[in-house]
């Protein structure tokens, strides 16, 4: 065996490849992880990384902080020397595109949603001008889209209306592998982002949707959290459609978002599974299923069922006055 293949072994078996420094100074852990044949999962700090090492090229999904990309394509390198030529967006969170500006100099060409790059671009337009136009996604799609990488045809679909209007998911039919973006967090609870186009309904449907391409023996990487399988991520819909109807219940029966969030049974087995520790918290994880139930079934009526009666009487004199 030659020098190379030990390195490359040694690499599979020891997935702590580098280090980089946050802003406080903190150590961050950068993993490169297989999750089978050439397809690997990278973490750090900010979404997971989906990567595709070919023979010619590698094929990228998200990229993380802006800040880190250069540790990133330090550990990238230490598997493959190979040019990073397509990159793929899941979504337009910053945790996930900060890298754009980065890989596309490496030569990279981004493709995205059409919604996931107008959101990019509405960042670079803005007043702040946290990033510049390098950033946007060259390549959009609406619906479908095929990508064909080291052997294989990956398959790109659009989840609409979930984590955000831009979602997509990548499966590689080959290796049995698909990248959630975070249509799917393993482990914690999600961050549904419903003021840029995510719901509640439409997030369920999305992990319905993304487990009707999977079986047992598929390896998923979610947006968050670590390497999992079908059953995690049967898990955790089944965990939001518990919870979302419970909070549905209880805003029917008049609730206040206080009461509710005073209910602690709702999530004590989540919680005790320490789901709430990461970026979302146990009370914002509420807070958003509330306010989404609230914004599709409308303000309590809090009326008397006297009055309730009363102003439908009211109702329909003003309907016969205005017939006659």
């Amino acid at each position: 065996m030659n020098l190379k293949k030990l390195s490359f072994l040694l690499i599979i078996c020891i997935t702590t490849l580098s280090f980089a420094q946050t802003d406080s100074g903190n150590k961050v852990n950068i993993r490169i992880t297989k999750a089978n044949d050439d397809v690997y999962m990278l973490q750090g700090k900010g979404g997971n990384i989906g990567l595709s090492f070919g023979k010619e090229s590698i094929l990228m999904i998200d990229n993380q902080y802006a800040e880190f990309s250069e540790d990133i394509l330090k550990a990238i390198r230490k598997v493959s020397d190979k040019p990073i030529k397509m990159l793929l967006n899941t979504h337009f969170h910053g945790d996930h595109t900060g890298g754009n500006s980065a890989f596309k100099k490496e030569g990279a060409i981004i493709f995205s949603h059409q919604n996931t790059r107008d959101r990019i671009a509405s960042i670079v337009n803005s007043d702040q001008k946290k990033i510049d136009k390098s950033a946007l996604p060259t390549v959009t799609f609406t619906d479908k889209l095929q990508l064909n990488h080291n052997n294989e045809t990956i398959q790109a679909f659009h989840i609409a209306e979930a984590h955000t209007d831009g979602d997509i998911a990548l499966y590689f039919p080959s290796s049995n592998v698909i990248h959630t973006g975070d249509v799917f967090f393993n482990g914690k609870y999600p961050f549904i982002d419903i003021e840029n186009g995510g719901s509640v309904s439409g997030y369920i449907k999305g992990l319905e949707k993304i487990a009707m391409v999977c079986n047992e023996d598929t390896k998923i990487i979610p947006g968050h959290g670590d390497l999992a399988s079908l059953k995690e991520l049967n898990y955790t819909k089944n965990m939001l459609q518990n919870i979302y109807k419970q909070v549905t219940y209880h805003y029917v029966k008049e609730k206040s978002l206080e009461e509710v969030l005073a209910m602690s049974d709702i999530t004590a087995e989540y919680d005790e599974n320490d789901y709430g520790k990461g970026y979302v918290s146990t009370e914002m994880f509420i807070k958003t299923l509330y306010n989404d139930v609230k914004a599709s079934r409308g303000p309590i009526d809090k009326r008397s069922m006297e009055e309730r009666l009363q102003d439908k009487l009211k109702e329909q004199k003003e309907k016969m006055k205005k017939k006659e």
